[in-house]
């Protein structure tokens, strides 16, 4: 099953202290959203608003049409997941995964034969049996998984299930975890800081900043045209390189779009070869990162900048060396973004 969402107007104050201000959003049914944004940024509180647990100060909640605004968690087509998993340790796996079922009054049964289904889904189906203190991280993320969406709920609400695995086997469960809501179809609204993690399992990505969206939009959308300075840092490296309507810069004359305020370009957009020159630079600083080469480079004609640049993995940059650096697939975002960020 599943459904779409809206938010409409929705602000939330704790005491004198507004986490949310008027946020809209739109979640289409079967849609991967993920919320990402640093820390008090609002966007558990916004998880916790769709799931129930908290009422909003102001504004709206529809889920599949009805209004949910004033509907407790319990009584919503909605299911989360925690960070923790909250498994309980004197149970099976079976077990676990059909407690939510049992809770639903299913047959004995009829739950253990759901149960065995969601196991072998999440690729678990032979450890049933076992007891959560018998499986890795990842392994208990799966049963969490599968206990979420064995009561078929419309929406699944996720707050950061990834975050306590390590590097490798979080980008494992990335991978998984997209998979299976891609096979199931639900509606999956994913809380997370971790840029990397957003852009591999959004179809869009909403990023939040002191209570308010900065930008909604696909992976790509929000990586390449950014709408603010916040959301552009917040993605990734950026350089930032002021420039007048004319073109005027501290480098110099640039040949980029029209428009006043601040040329961002990505590190991987700034090479030996481009779509414009950025003028000479030296070379202070270089380290190798696998697919790239992580440099540093000193604008000749301001020396008070930094530009960082990933040179391809066959560059053989030397420190001192002087180049001339190009730039491709700018960026003008308004100066007034500055303050915002």
């Amino acid at each position: 099953m599943t459904a779409d969402v809206h938010i409409n107007a929705v602000e939330h104050r704790f005491n004198s202290f507004t986490a949310l201000h008027r946020v809209d959003l739109e979640i289409a049914a079967g849609e991967f959203i993920v919320l990402l944004g640093p820390s008090g940024c609002g966007k558990t509180t916004l998880l916790s608003i769709i799931g129930g647990f908290y009422t909003p100060t102001v504004g709206q909640v529809l889920i599949g049409g009805k209004d949910m605004t004033h509907v407790g968690p319990k009584d919503r087509p909605t299911t989360t997941m925690f960070q923790d998993y909250a498994l309980f340790p004197h149970m099976t796996l079976r077990d676990n995964v059909a407690f939510g079922l049992r809770m639903r009054g299913m047959s004995k049964g009829a739950r253990r034969e759901k149960a065995m289904e969601m196991l072998d889904m999440v690729g678990l189906a032979d450890k049933a049996g076992r007891k959560p203190h018998e499986l890795s991280g990842g392994q208990r993320q799966r049963v969490a998984l599968a206990r979420a969406l064995a009561v078929e709920p419309d929406v699944l609400l996720l707050d950061e299930p990834l975050g306590a695995l390590d590097l490798k086997l979080r980008r494992q469960m990335q991978d998984e975890l997209k998979a299976i809501q891609r096979r199931v179809g639900t509606t999956f609204v994913h809380v997370t800081h971790d840029q990397e993690e957003a852009m591999a399992i959004a179809d869009r990505i909403v990023v939040m900043n002191h209570g308010k969206i900065e930008h909604c939009g696909t992976p790509e959308e929000v990586y390449l045209t950014p709408k603010t300075l916040f959301s552009a840092n917040f993605m990734g490296e950026m350089n930032r390189i002021p420039v007048s309507a004319a073109g005027a810069s501290p480098l110099g004359p640039l040949d980029v779009p029209a428009g006043e305020g601040l040329l961002c370009l990505r590190p991987e957009n700034i090479g030996l070869e481009g779509q414009f020159s950025l003028g000479p630079a030296r070379l202070t600083e270089a380290s190798f990162f696998g697919a790239h080469h992580r440099c540093h480079f000193t604008p000749l004609n301001a020396p008070d900048l930094t530009l960082v640049a990933h040179l391809p993995q066959g560059a053989h940059p030397q420190v001192g060396a002087e180049v001339e650096l190009f730039g491709s697939n700018p960026v003008i975002l308004p100066s007034s973004s500055l303050e915002a960020a």
